[in-house]
Formats: C-alpha cells, structure tokens, sequence
C-alpha cells in the first residue's frame, strides 16, 4: 500500500493477499470488514464502489486498521462490535468477545423458563454471573420480557459495558446489575433465582499459553483463566448455587466437555 492513489476494489485485493500472508484467518472478509468500519457503511456498498478511490487520511486510517489486525489484535476490538443472538453489541478489551457456541446457553434458558409462571404472584427471576459485555443477561431479557434479570461482574468496566449495551437494547430498566465476585452481591439478601446462568471462566492455566495470539494477549485474562483443569469458577458456582435457586430453580453453566465428569460429581457431593 506504498502507492499515492487506490481505489476500493485494488485497496481490498491487495490488503487480502497481505493479510493472507501474515496469516491472517478469514483474509478477504477482514479487509472487507476493516475498509466498511473506516467509511462507515457496509459490505454491500464497499462492492457497488470498487472504482471509488480512497483519499489521503482515508488510506492512512485503513493501514492503521490492517496494522493493528495483523499484530494480532481481535477484529471485534477494532471494530468496537459483536454480533450475538441477531443483535449487534458494543465490545472492547474489558469484556470477553461473545462467542456463537455461547447461544446455547440462551437457548437452553429459553427452553427452561417456562417451569416458571410469571402470571401468577410469583416473580420469575433470573441471574446472570459474570456477565461481561452482558450478552447473555440481555438476550433473556429481550425474550422473557416479564421476568426480572439480574446480572453481577466484578469488573467495573465490563458492567460499564453491559449497561451500554442494555441501554441500547432496550432494557436498561429491565437488568438489575451488581458489581461483585458470582454470588458475593447477594450474601446479606434473599434473593432466589428460578434461572441462573454462566459463563464463566473455564481455560486451564496449563493451557492458557497454547491460545491464539488473539486471545492471550488482549482478551482479559481474568475472564478466561481459572486455575487448573479450568474449575475454579464453575466448583465455586455448583456449590454456591444451591443456597441462591429457587424451589425447582435450573443452573446452566457452560464449560468444555472434558469438565462435564468432574462438574456432575462436584453437583451431586461426590467430588
């Protein structure tokens, strides 16, 4: 990108093959993504201009883009964005970056929730623990608009995080959040939940070097390290959990499927 002139269409071919050659996942669709965040629209419009040339301060916001994707650092970060459940959320360094695989927990949720009768006196509530950006306390509430959600995170940043992106959404009112370690913010109340879900921290600290670049070395370490085997958190919350449910109140935590035997003993006392 040494030349004093580029349009779109030869801007995206030639950052494709350099971001190809530094090994970069998904090459073409990261310069697409790069190039549409720096103009301000979308993909679709980036095609419908290839002939449009880029002017000086244009070009040099690009390379910074592309610079800073080939140092490594998450394309969501740059971006400032996350798509989760259809919705778009806002991310940045404090909080985890939402993963797809993490839907399941909405889903799983959503299934369960109808054990719960909020037409009735009682109160449906639900908790979120460690709820990052808080894409899971937001998605429920968007489905399960009568139930009362609460989420906790000890960042203060991430709650930052998760409070814009509840105002964005619509359900600023709606989540109640705490700032604390999993449970610590209800220990002088009583306050049960019909639904809790989680996802915690669950990279064991032996694995923890063999991650992506990625992920090491600008995700926070604080929301993916959990000691070894990866069950610090997830031992914590089974045994906490049980004075936090309600009467037939459900428990959803995601882990790896190599912690699924040592989760079940833990749950039923036998660990």
């Amino acid at each position: 990108m040494t030349r004093a002139s580029w349009n779109i269409g030869d801007l995206l071919k030639v950052t494709t093959s350099y971001l190809k050659e530094k090994g970069i996942e998904s090459p073409r669709l990261t310069a697409e993504v790069l190039l549409a965040d720096l103009l301000e629209t979308d993909r679709v419009t980036l095609y419908l201009q290839f002939e449009k040339p880029l002017t000086k301060k244009e070009l040099s916001g690009y390379r910074n883009l592309v610079s800073r994707r080939v140092r490594r650092e998450p394309l969501q970060y740059i971006t400032g964005v996350q798509e989760f459940w259809s919705m778009t959320f806002q991310v940045d360094s404090r909080v985890l970056i939402p993963r797809p695989e993490t839907e399941l927990l909405v889903e799983q949720a959503l299934a369960r929730a109808g054990e719960c009768d909020s037409e009735g006196d009682t109160r449906c509530r639900l908790l979120d623990l460690g709820t990052g950006s808080g894409v899971l306390a937001i998605c429920l509430a968007k489905e399960l608009p009568k139930w009362e959600v609460w989420a906790t995170d000890v960042s203060p940043g991430g709650l930052e995080v998760a409070r814009m992106n509840a105002e964005k959404h619509g359900v600023g009112d709606q989540i109640r959040f705490r700032q604390g370690d999993l449970f610590q913010p209800f220990r002088s109340e009583k306050i049960l939940f019909h639904l809790i879900v989680s996802n915690p921290p669950y990279v064991a600290a032996e694995e923890y070097g063999s991650l992506p670049p990625e992920v090491r070395e600008y995700e926070p370490r604080a929301a993916l390290a959990a000691g070894k085997g990866g069950m610090d958190f997830i031992a914590q919350i089974l045994r906490d959990a049980r004075d936090f449910l309600a009467p037939g109140g459900r428990l959803l935590v995601e882990m790896s499927p190599e912690q699924t035997d040592e989760a079940m003993k833990i749950a039923h006392g036998t660990d």
